[in-house]
């Protein structure tokens, strides 16, 4: 059973409610409809403020209920409180809203997991030979520094954990091993350091077992590939996407303390389904671990 046949079992045990800010956008409609239709999730719209809503955010931003109000007239924040009062157990959004702004009302309102300092996001890339591979991070932190890219890495790691039931996290760089330097191969080092997986390397010896041997590395079959800046991220899987054939679902943010997705607004209903399937998949664990 491949991971996203999992997650729809997952879904379908647990028909979760999701809260969809953006429900007046057709694809999220015809998602939503297809969604309960087949039992995998409990779809619901923007609520009405309430005062749990208001209270999550009080007790999540140290502010006062006025102004609490005040920003719950913002569907994002409103959808993210609806997640924090529990009654929504995951927020799906993205389609006509940019990233930092999905990243910043669950910031507000749901707040970073403990021991997280950095939300990040990860694609689940599924190619058409059937392998799966998580790749992060494509959508949120641009240039990271080793700690970030550490941390990164770590979440990467639970992500993977969740869905392909283990974690060969390879760190990846134009050089391997001791073989290039400079401040991006510095960064990837420290962290790899850090964290204790598998970097500097580059992407065909993160891969392929015979080029990893003829690297001096005893594996080749990562599954989680942390990309060194945005750029190479969001580069790798849109030329995964249209050069190999990829189904890249997500991104789904990882680091909060309860599940966001961050759709792109390219998503077609059939990558909202898929990576609403996940984020609820992704509620089953704690991310940040």
């Amino acid at each position: 059973m491949t991971a996203l046949e999992r997650a729809f079992e997952t879904a379908r045990k647990r028909c979760a409610r999701v809260v969809f800010p953006e429900m007046d956008d057709p694809r999220i409609a015809q998602a939503c409809a297809r969604l309960r239709a087949k039992g995998l999730a409990d779809p619901l719209p923007l609520s009405d403020q309430t005062e749990a809503q208001v209270q999550a955010l009080v007790a999540a931003r140290g502010i006062k209920p006025a102004l609490a109000r005040r920003m719950l007239d913002k569907p994002l924040i409103r959808a993210a409180a609806m997640v924090a009062a529990g009654e929504a157990e995951a927020m799906v959004a993205g389609v006509t809203h940019p990233t930092r702004r999905v990243i910043e009302a669950a910031g507000l309102a749901i707040g970073l997991a403990p021991s997280v300092t950095l939300p990040s996001s990860f694609f689940l890339m599924v190619f058409p030979d059937g392998r799966e591979l998580i790749f992060a991070d494509c959508a949120v932190v641009v240039d990271p520094d080793a700690e970030a890219l550490a941390a990164i890495a770590r979440a990467s790691a639970a992500s993977a954990r969740a869905l392909l039931g283990e974690a060969r996290v390879a760190l990846l760089s134009f050089s391997t091993g001791d073989s290039g330097a400079g401040d991006s191969v510095n960064r990837v080092r420290a962290a790899a350091q850090a964290t204790g997986f598998t970097g500097p390397v580059q992407g065909d010896a993160a891969l392929n077992p015979a080029i990893a041997a003829r690297k001096g590395l005893g594996w080749g079959d990562a599954n989680t590939l942390v990309f060194p800046s945005l750029d190479a991220g969001n580069i790798a899987y849109k030329l995964a996407q249209e050069l190999a054939g990829a189904q890249a679902i997500g991104p789904v943010l990882q680091g909060f303390a309860k599940p966001v997705c961050d759709l792109s607004r390219g998503a077609t209903v059939e990558d909202i389904v898929a990576a609403t399937v996940l984020s609820i998949a992704m509620s089953r664990t704690d991310q940040a671990t």
